[in-house]
């Protein structure tokens, strides 16, 4: 009984709303500006995602030579000058925006 007043709610309810939705010519269309906001934000998370791949990579090769030698990592100092004697520190930082 339950699911028969149920069933004939939602049928009157369907059948009460009006059948005229937002139509026309412009209904549905996108506006070129959400396109180009579309393809801002692809950028912008290509670039972070780049960033934060190029300073995890050299935090982890810095972590790598610290453990290798004993140094403390955060001790940021002596790893600078130990990985200079090594020939291996990076300082070609390159910051675009």
């Amino acid at each position: 009984m339950v699911s028969d007043l149920s069933a004939h709610a939602a049928a009157v309810i369907t059948l009460a709303q009006d059948g005229n939705g937002p139509l026309g010519a412009d209904f549905g269309k996108a506006s070129p500006i959400g396109l180009l906001v579309l393809v801002v934000l692809f950028v912008a998370v290509l670039y972070i995602g780049w960033a934060f791949h190029r300073r995890f990579s050299r935090m982890n090769r810095r972590r790598m030579f610290a453990e290798s030698h004993g140094i403390d990592p955060f001790d940021e100092e002596t790893l600078d000058k130990a990985m200079a004697e090594a020939g291996v520190l990076d300082r070609k930082k390159k910051y675009w925006l």
